[in-house]
């Protein structure tokens, strides 16, 4: 921490109502590289969660009155310090979170990216007049601020995922709540430091550090001043979270699991598909909702595709975030490490072979090979759950109808991506794919001009774009009568 430029970025406490807040209790954050301790954080209690949502209902009315012109400069403010402060927050997200620093730092301007997205977005909200049926009235659309917005956000993302969710709701006139992981919170202090640096009124945006996931996301959930509710995160979780939402009648949306096909036909440009394939699968060591899980080859292609691919694979370097030329840093914990392998010993238990990689650089670390495994089959754990780590699992089809049927041969629908030259199968494939969004010869689809959300059980609501501040906004009909008298 003694690297960072600005060690102001550094808190330790919840911060509501402008203020950071002390408790009884705390923990510690640990690098996932090397198991350091790199700060302990006073844990907030359900009873503190309450007092931010009330430190937001408080600040609402004031927040939703002002022009949208002045919540943009507030929010253009906010993201010129993210991006003046970008080596610092990099390095921040580096330690607690463990990807490649550029990979962070990268992550930092795109986090950036939505708050200047959104605070231009503030200022095109607009509303409708709608011809009437009689000449004595008037009908008029107007959209609102449906106020007081909870989240809870995952670890993988520490910095973007919040300043998605808070750049549409401040654009929109929302106040702000968000409880980041306990894995990785400084992220999300640090961004608390620099909205007050920003002038963002007190109260507007608040962070709840705890390791009582469930207490805290009850009272998010549950507390009729929360008027909507957005999670990132599985779908198991999400689902339950959803369901607390529903005795108050919460506006929810959802980002949850995913199980993305990643489709080379043999019309491919097979380099182009390796580099996509390597994007998408390797970044952040395959810990992103939108990683490719199943890379599915036609039969054609297979084994020229292969051994390209385990040739790439071999060029990674695997290290600590730190250190220069790294491509992939550690998984998150143990239990992450231990997941993939149970995955694996399932698949080859199965006929599945591992080409490379398979287990830990050391036994008593969390970094893990870059792994290659074939003979996969849609049958299997690793085809049907989240695998969360670098492996690269291909399965074979013969035609184009099996490829799709094999990609939608699951209960999400986040992300899916294919390559092909042929221009008519692509508008099949990209209209046949039961996805939300779809990479077509492109392995890095995340936009902040483009709708990011799924299908099936990958969740609900749409996170970027001209369609983001809906969710955000409440369509208000006003129907003026009497005018010809």
């Amino acid at each position: 921490m003694g690297k960072l430029h600005d060690q102001a970025l550094l808190k330790y406490a919840s911060y509501w109502q402008g203020n950071w807040q002390s408790a009884a209790r705390s923990f510690n954050v640990t690098n996932p590289a090397n198991g350091e301790i790199i700060g302990t954080v006073a844990d907030a209690t359900a009873a503190d969660a309450k007092k931010a949502v009330a430190a937001a209902d408080t600040a609402q009315a004031d927040w939703a009155a002002r022009p949208a012109a002045e919540r943009a400069k507030l929010l253009m403010r906010w993201q010129q310090l993210m991006l003046e402060h970008q080596d610092d927050l990099g390095l921040l997200l580096t330690l607690e979170q463990g990807k490649p620093l550029a990979e962070a730092k990268g992550e930092i301007a795109y986090g950036a990216s939505y708050l200047e997205w959104f605070a231009e977005e503030a200022k095109r909200v607009y509303g409708d007049t709608i011809p009437a049926k009689s000449s004595d009235q008037r009908i008029i659309v107007l959209k609102q601020p449906v106020g007081v917005v909870a989240a809870i956000t995952p670890w993988n993302f520490p910095n973007a995922m919040i300043a998605r969710k808070a750049a549409a709701a401040l654009a929109a006139g929302c106040t702000f709540v968000v409880k980041p992981a306990q894995l990785t919170p400084l992220s999300a202090l640090a961004m608390a430091e620099l909205a007050d640096r920003a002038g963002i009124p007190a109260g507007v945006f608040n962070v709840v550090v705890s390791t009582d996931a469930k207490a805290i996301g009850k009272v998010l959930t549950e507390d009729p001043r929360v008027a909507k509710f957005s999670f990132t995160g599985s779908t198991n979780i999400g689902k339950q979270l959803a369901k607390q939402c529903a005795d108050t009648v919460k506006r929810v949306s959802l980002e949850l699991g995913g199980n993305a096909p990643f489709i080379v036909f043999d019309d491919a440009d097979l380099d182009a598909a390796i580099d996509g394939l390597m994007a998408s699968k390797f970044r952040n060591a395959g810990q992103t909702c939108v990683c490719t899980n199943r890379i599915l080859v036609q039969d054609r292609v297979l084994d020229a595709f292969t051994e390209k691919l385990q040739q790439a694979i071999g060029k990674l370097k695997l290290g600590n975030g730190t250190d220069d030329k790294v491509d992939i840093g550690p998984l998150i914990s143990d239990e992450a490490c231990d997941k993939v392998d149970e995955l694996l010993q399932q698949a080859t238990e199965n006929g599945a072979k591992v080409h490379c990689g398979g287990k830990r650089q050391a036994a008593d670390s969390l970094f893990y090979l870059p792994t290659l495994v074939t003979g996969v089959n849609n049958d299997m754990a690793l085809a049907q759950q989240e695998i969360f780590g670098p492996v690269a699992a291909i399965q074979s089809f013969n035609d184009e109808a099996e490829a799709i049927k094999l990609a939608n041969a699951t209960e999400f629908g986040l992300a899916a991506y294919f390559y092909s030259r042929d221009i008519g199968r692509i508008w099949r494939a990209a209209e046949g794919l039961h996805y939300g969004m779809v990479g077509v010869n492109e392995g890095m689809i995340s936009n902040p001009v483009a709708p990011f959300g799924g299908v099936k059980q990958s969740g609900y609501g749409r996170e970027g774009s001209k369609y983001g501040l809906a969710d955000y906004m409440d369509i208000k009909y006003l129907c003026l009568g009497g005018l010809d008298k």
